[in-house]
């Protein structure tokens, strides 16, 4: 099994998300970190309807990962909607 495969099975087989978080940080330099959330709040924007240009100014990031974002939004198997649509049903 793929390591990637086989932590997102592990990531997604808990249900302690003080775990969760506890894993990405031991993971994740502090600066992967932060662009990992950036890139997360950027796409939680996009659905709401927010610019490409607000975005950029408001959280610091290039034009180009927000177009990446977007784009991945709008494909119809977008991984992106379905966990937005996941946290909607949660928050």
């Amino acid at each position: 099994m793929h390591p990637l495969t086989e932590l997102s099975r592990l990531l997604a087989s808990t249900d302690d998300p003080v775990l969760v978080e506890a894993v990405l940080a031991a993971l994740l330099t502090p600066s992967e970190a932060h662009d990992l959330s950036a890139r997360w709040e950027l796409v939680k924007r996009l659905d709401r309807g927010e610019t490409q240009r607000q975005i950029a100014k408001e959280l610091g990031l290039s034009l180009c990962k927000i177009t990446r974002g977007s784009r991945e939004l709008k494909k119809p198997d977008s991984a992106f909607k379905a966990l937005l649509k996941l946290h909607q049903r949660k928050s």
